[in-house]
């Protein structure tokens, strides 16, 4: 996903230092603290309200602490089951910030947590949603200007959080398309580049995520203006999303929405077949 030079997905490589914004702690735990309140007044136990909102305990209990963005369909399920009298829905409406995600991202960020089909383009380096922690962790180390720790983990965290997406959301179908050179450089040393490619084949033995290389030699490529990101809705809308090293284009029209559709088909068509990029990908990690 990109997020800027060095995110990758996320927004959160490129973003201006968002993680000490206390507004957006304080609005997170405000909400927490509503949901917690309408559970108690509904007198339900997280472990009681966990299921009613297909949620996980865990996520339930990150929510009420201000630890974790509420998901959409999270915040209408409790709406619905606790009568909350559209509290919790307005409340989410003022939930503007998310630390460790840069500003122009969470409109996307928002869609993404929804969406039904998600495709993604990356020429520069691994997909974020892709990426393990230690390859994350070498993109926002080699940030200029520097990153301090706090802004490295917080940064980490939100990368981390978006990539529950893939497993938690199986009816989702997940489309990559990276180019080989990615993997070649070899970012963060051989052990960090291996362990990025044992991740990745293991992701994509999940049926509803499909990796594929576009590899060094192609005559004709499709996707010379740059990464790029579609999804589609529940309600079938499809948007786009591009980025810059600080800046991010949220598409929304729907002429260049379909620009950006017909180029994605021509890159998967340029692209190695799913079988042969997962070859690819098993030999470049033999020879790590």
């Amino acid at each position: 996903m990109a997020g800027g030079q060095s995110s990758g997905g996320g927004g959160a490589g490129a973003a201006p230092p968002v993680c000490g914004e206390p507004e957006g702690s304080d609005s997170l735990k405000a909400f927490g603290e509503v949901l917690k309140a309408f559970r108690k007044r509904a007198r339900l136990t997280q472990e009681e309200l966990a299921p009613r909102v297909r949620y996980s305990v865990p996520t339930v209990a990150s929510v009420e602490q201000g630890r974790r963005f509420p998901p959409a369909d999270l915040v209408r399920r409790a709406e619905e089951v606790l009568d909350a009298f559209g509290a919790l829905e307005g409340a989410a409406r003022h939930l503007s910030r998310r630390p460790g995600l840069a500003r122009w991202f969470l409109q996307w960020a928002r869609l993404e947590a929804e969406a039904v089909t998600l495709c993604t383009y990356e020429c520069r380096l691994v997909p974020g949603l892709l990426q393990t922690e230690a390859y994350a962790r070498r993109l926002f180390a080699d940030r200029l200007p520097p990153l301090d720790d706090a802004e490295i983990d917080a940064r980490l965290a939100a990368r981390t959080e978006r990539q529950r997406l893939l497993r938690s959301r199986p009816h989702t179908a997940f489309s990559f398309i990276v180019e080989e050179h990615v993997f070649l450089r070899r970012t963060g040393g051989d052990a960090a580049a291996a362990q990025q490619l044992d991740h990745i084949l293991d992701l994509a033995e999940l049926r509803n995520i499909e990796v594929q290389i576009l590899p060094l030699s192609r005559e004709s490529h499709a996707g010379m203006d740059g990464p790029m990101r579609l999804l589609e809705t529940a309600d079938t809308r499809w948007f786009g999303y591009c980025e810059g090293q600080e800046s991010g284009q949220f598409v929304s029209d729907r002429k260049l929405v379909s620009m950006l559709q017909m180029r994605y088909a021509r890159l998967r068509s340029q692209a190695l077949p799913l079988e042969e990029s997962l070859s690819l990908m098993r030999r470049m990690r033999g020879a790590a």
